[in-house]
């Protein structure tokens, strides 16, 4: 048995898109796996996935950003699959809109779930990581933190992930934890085909356009986020702290 068979990662967001990718990576890297999504049973056919695979996995509704809901997803992780010693602060939602129509409900509903979510998590799961003496973060930020056009909200939330991220580094990294975030590109998830729909272009030809724009002339995939998380959270990885990867086909940051 290597030693991350006998780890316990918790994914957010991950009953579909990013999420699912990354939490079947890691099972499939040997972890056993915390399915977290708002709806349980949303996060039951990625669970049956793994299992089917041979993995061992958990389905576990939780609101990332209710305090005493994390408190409680985060204690029955530890309890029936182990302490959690990863954790992948996937969970978002997106709000867009240019600032002027941009509603007090629609960023305090993106900075509760991306940043509010993010902290109480990393809180909650750091107990057991500091014990150990190891540990994995993971926080998904965006290209989105560089700025874009209607997401006012969203990209200060990605860029406020992205100096949590190097400060947990900081204070954390004298318990051998490690803190780093993913800054995706162009995913192709159903948050991307629902931005399309809301400008009234067709998916297919909303990737074609955005492929034209990326150096790699392709869109990125779940997948290609999955498999920079399995980095970062290997035992290899373990002088890799503080860092921005923008997974983006090309040169970002």
């Amino acid at each position: 048995m290597t030693q991350q068979a006998s780890r316990t990662a918790i994914v957010t967001g991950a009953a579909r898109g990013i999420g699912a990718a990354v939490a079947k990576r890691l099972a499939g890297d040997g972890l056993a796996v915390a399915v977290l999504d708002l709806a349980e049973d949303a996060c039951k056919p990625v669970v049956a996935e793994i299992e089917a695979a041979g993995g061992r996995a958990l389905a576990v509704g939780c609101d990332v950003a209710d305090e005493q809901a994390v408190t409680a997803a985060v204690e029955r992780v530890a309890a029936e699959l182990g302490p959690p010693l990863v954790l992948v602060n996937n969970a978002g939602i997106i709000r867009d809109n240019l600032l002027f129509k941009m509603s007090t409900d629609d960023w305090d509903a993106v900075m509760a779930v991306h940043l509010r979510g993010a902290f109480l998590m990393t809180r909650a799961a750091q107990k057991y990581m500091t014990e150990a003496k190891w540990g994995r973060i993971v926080n998904l930020s965006s290209t989105s933190a560089l700025g874009n056009r209607g997401q006012a909200n969203y990209s200060a939330a990605k860029a406020g992930l992205q100096g949590f991220t190097k400060t947990l580094a900081i204070e954390l990294g004298k318990f051998g934890i490690t803190a780093n975030a993913i800054a995706p590109g162009f995913i192709e998830t159903e948050m991307t085909a629902a931005t399309a729909a809301r400008v009234g272009v067709p998916f297919e030809e909303f990737k074609a356009a955005a492929a034209k724009q990326i150096p790699v002339q392709r869109t990125g995939r779940p997948e290609d986020i999955a498999h920079a998380v399995s980095f970062f959270v290997s035992e290899g990885a373990g002088f890799v702290s503080g860092q921005v990867l923008y997974v983006a086909g090309g040169p970002r940051g």
